[in-house]
Order: C-alpha cells, then structure tokens, then sequence
C-alpha cells in the first residue's frame, strides 16, 4: 500500500450509542486499536462524541485498506480516484456506518476514511498515480 497512514473518524451524535459507532469504526481497525474520543458540539447545541483513531504502523494501514477493499467497491474507488485525492496528497473516502456496525465493509455515509498518499515529489498528480498502482497491484 502507498500510504503514510491512515485516520478514521466516526461521529456519535445524541441520536445514537457510542458503543455501536464505535464498533463500527473498530470493523476497519486491527485488534485493540486505542480509539481516542473528543467531545464537541454541533450547530443547535447538541452534543457530538467524535471517535477516532490513526493508523501508521505498515501492516496495519494494510489491514485497514483490505478491509475497506472488501466491499466489492474497487473499480468504483478506481475510477474516482481523481475526485478521491486532494491537493494535500490525501485520499478520501466515506464508509457506511450501519454496515461497518454489522461487521460489513461498505462505501457510503457516517465514517470517514482519510490516507496520506507516499508520493514523491508529493504533488497531486504523483499521489493519484500512486493510489491508482497500489488498488490495481492489489487487485
């Protein structure tokens, strides 16, 4: 894998229990990852746990990534490269929380995933060309 490392983040509003938006994220993490847990509020005064953990050790971004790739989404991810990368050499993606919870991996709404692409120099175009080789080698 081309990456640096890798943060995820789930949000755990008033609405929802920690402990299930926890599990969620901890689906994508190697075992006893730490999740560190931030407090903030949201726009009407709500309270928001915000959990989340960064991953930097090579075999677990491994980890992390396989199991984000099995959601069956590769090509998807693939052909939205272009839109998936920023100019700060980082690689986005959203993952489905209610999946995750169930132990399944899926692209869709509630964690986010974001990567530190290796690329060198580091410039946008270098990092979509790095993400681009690493998900089609691995594929």
């Amino acid at each position: 894998m081309e990456f640096h490392y890798v943060d995820l983040r789930g949000f755990c509003y008033a609405t929802e229990d920690e402990e299930r938006v926890e599990a969620a994220l901890r689906h994508y993490l190697p075992d006893d990852y730490p999740v560190e847990r931030e407090m903030t509020e949201g726009h009407h005064g709500d309270s928001i746990a915000v959990l989340s953990a960064r991953v930097d050790n090579a075999d677990d971004v491994r980890y992390v990534m396989n199991r984000v790739l099995e959601a069956g989404e590769r090509q998807r991810i693939i052909e939205e490269i272009e839109e998936r990368v920023d100019d700060d050499c980082s690689f986005h993606l959203r993952l489905d929380k209610q999946t995750a919870y169930e132990d399944v991996s899926a692209l869709g709404d509630g964690l986010h995933l974001r990567a530190k692409v290796e690329a060198y120099p580091a410039k946008r175009e270098k990092a979509v060309e790095a993400v681009r080789r690493s998900l089609e080698a691995e594929g």
